[in-house]
């Protein structure tokens, strides 16, 4: 029989079509229909490897999540919670249309809880109280998606008229956007070893 002009689908080929289009025209750009043009097949094809877009957009998120480190709890819950932290925000920066996803928490993905359980298992084990080892995991979730979803420093013009006279204190905002990627990443780590810093004062406290 002669070869298909169209590959045959599989999961991997449906997610990276799918990743594709999420990252040129974000997450209002997909639709099975959409996809399955993308792909060349009929939208009834796909549902024989995903029954809804919400299973293909879980199954995105593990994919994307599975190089998040949650190893450094080996060496401390402050080292096991700054990888985890720089790790997690890496893998969302590269997708950051996808973070609404993530932002809906962990629901059934396996991958996900598996590393929501060793983070807040550590935390514990550290000493810290079961309802605080929650609470650092929401705060540092937060900073992360945070940090992910938004460029602060491409939000401003790279027109220096723009602040020169009604905003003098901005007067170098134009040239944010230069440098918008050290920024970004030094604004990051700035808040995360705030973070840190914080709870290491408080976890004095309850040690003591």
């Amino acid at each position: 029989m002669p070869r298909p002009r169209v590959p045959l689908l599989d999961r991997p080929r449906i997610r990276a079509a799918a990743l594709t289009m999420i990252d040129s025209a974000g997450l209002p750009g997909l639709s099975m229909r959409a996809l399955a043009a993308e792909l060349g097949v009929r939208a009834p094809s796909l549902y024989s490897h995903y029954q809804t877009k919400d299973e293909l957009l879980g199954d995105l998120a593990e994919e994307i999540m599975a190089g998040v480190d949650v190893s450094g709890f080996g060496s401390g819950w402050v080292d096991g919670v700054r990888t985890w932290a720089r790790s997690y925000r890496g893998a969302l920066a590269v997708h950051p249309n996808l973070v609404p996803v993530f932002a809906s928490g962990p629901a059934d993905r396996p991958g996900a809880l598996e590393r929501a359980d060793t983070v807040h298992g550590a935390l514990v084990a550290a000493g810290w109280p079961p309802r605080q080892a929650t609470m650092i995991g929401a705060s540092a979730k937060y900073l992360v998606l945070g940090a992910a979803m938004h460029s602060f420093s491409r939000g401003f013009e790279d027109d220096a008229r723009v602040y020169a006279d009604r905003y003098p204190h901005l007067s170098q905002a134009h040239r944010l956007r230069e440098h918008a990627d050290e920024i970004d990443a030094e604004s990051f780590e700035l808040a995360l070893d705030a973070f840190l810093r914080g709870l290491v004062a408080l976890h004095a406290g309850i040690s003591a």
